[in-house]
């Protein structure tokens, strides 16, 4: 197989752990042949740690390249959708981190615009830009890889094979992320990130949740399994009354969600085809790490999919400092008293595997586990979820 020649942009988070998980494929798959940031700086910084040759600030000067195949985006989402469509139309494959897109402002609206656009206007604006990526890339013939890890997790894979070895269906599907917050100041406002932790980290949930379902449809009936409505709620807990009791008892010090025109904290309730439900929690407000999950409620049994804070590691330290600098996982407060840190992460949650499922759906022409219909139908609940959550009242989907 040829090797395939992969430009990454971005030079923050995102890079680093797609980077870390090109290095564990095979030698001779892949090369990573440039980098491009919003600086030279940044980008450069990344190119001397990861020794790749070419660096630009010009996402042009990156698609002319004929020595690369693979655009692989790790920007702000605010720049997906863009970044995406010029990546297809210049016939590169295209790798991107979630969500596909969503909705960042429009001349003339008025700012912040979480408060003050409205979520039929956004909705329609988001599956805009959802639509035009799916078009660019079936337009031009390129594979669009989702990197929705949550589809490739271990825990979820055995997921796939407990239900398959069932004879019965599955009636709920239960999903959850919290944890304390982004580390991210972008994630404070809508237009930087088209929403809050319903967008940036319900994504996750939602998509595993319409992934299962597709997958159960295709194994039971020879067809998937799809959303038809949604209804949802929303809130910032970060400026309730309880947490503005809480600052002024000197108890509120450990979360770092502090929103400005976005929520940290959303239920979501999808109706599907067949009569299941799925029930998706998500929260800027959770301590005590990372904590994702996915159970499903079965005819005839359930399953349980924990992708963090499992026990295949415990550690009790009487202080933060006993086990001095070694990582335990993600957003953790503290490594004293009782913990459960990862064994490798990056498996464990699926990174490894996308970016293997990745490189095979492109060397081999055929489609990932996680495409680009699996990214649209996600802008496509989360959006009816934020006009449900602002109406009050249950949205069918198109």
């Amino acid at each position: 197989m040829k090797t395939l020649g992969i430009g990454l942009v971005g030079a923050r988070y995102g890079a680093h752990m797609h980077l870390a998980n090109y290095a564990t494929l095979a030698p001779g798959l892949v090369e990573v042949r440039g980098v491009c940031s919003r600086t030279r700086e940044s980008a450069a910084a990344l190119a001397a740690e990861a020794q790749i040759a070419f660096v630009t600030e010009d996402y042009d000067a990156l698609l002319s390249r004929s020595d690369i195949d693979v655009i692989d985006l790790c920007v702000p989402p605010a720049l997906h959708h863009e970044f995406a469509v010029r990546a297809a139309a210049a016939g590169k494959h295209i790798i991107m981190e979630k969500p596909l897109t969503g909705y960042f402002g429009e001349p003339g609206d008025a700012e912040p615009i979480g408060i003050h656009v409205p979520r039929t206007h956004m909705r329609a604006g988001a599956m805009r830009n959802a639509q035009a990526v799916r078009e660019a890339v079936q337009r031009h013939g390129v594979r669009f890889c989702y990197a929705e890890n949550w589809v490739y997790a271990p825990p979820i894979a055995k997921m796939r094979k407990l239900i398959a070895s069932s004879k019965g269906s599955v009636l709920e599907l239960r999903a959850e992320e919290n944890h304390s917050g982004s580390n991210s100041a972008f994630s404070r406002e809508w237009k930087s990130t088209g929403g809050g932790a319903l967008l940036r980290m319900g994504v996750h949930s939602v998509g595993a949740c319409l992934h299962l379902k597709q997958w159960e449809g295709q194994l039971r009936r020879g067809r998937s399994i799809r959303p038809v409505s949604v209804i949802a709620d929303t809130a910032d807990l970060s400026h309730s009354e309880a947490a503005t009791c809480a600052r002024q008892a000197g108890a509120n010090q450990w979360i770092s969600a502090n929103p400005v025109d976005v929520e940290n904290w959303a239920n979501v309730v999808i109706r599907f085809d067949d009569g299941a439900r799925a029930n998706i929690i998500v929260s800027d407000t959770g301590l005590g790490g990372l904590n994702t999950r996915v159970t499903a409620f079965m005819t005839d049994g359930v399953i349980k999919a924990n992708m963090t804070s499992n026990d295949a590691i415990e550690t009790f330290a009487p202080e933060a400092s006993v086990f001095g600098s070694e990582y335990f996982t993600e957003k953790l407060e503290t490594k004293a008293g009782w913990n459960r840190p990862s064994c490798d992460e990056d498996w464990f949650r699926g990174f490894a595997q996308e970016i293997q499922d990745f490189v095979g759906a492109i060397q081999e022409g055929r489609e990932p586990r996680a495409g680009i219909d699996l990214a649209v139908e996600c802008v496509n609940v989360l959006y009816a979820a934020y006009l449900s959550a602002e109406d009050g009242r249950r949205i069918d989907l198109d």
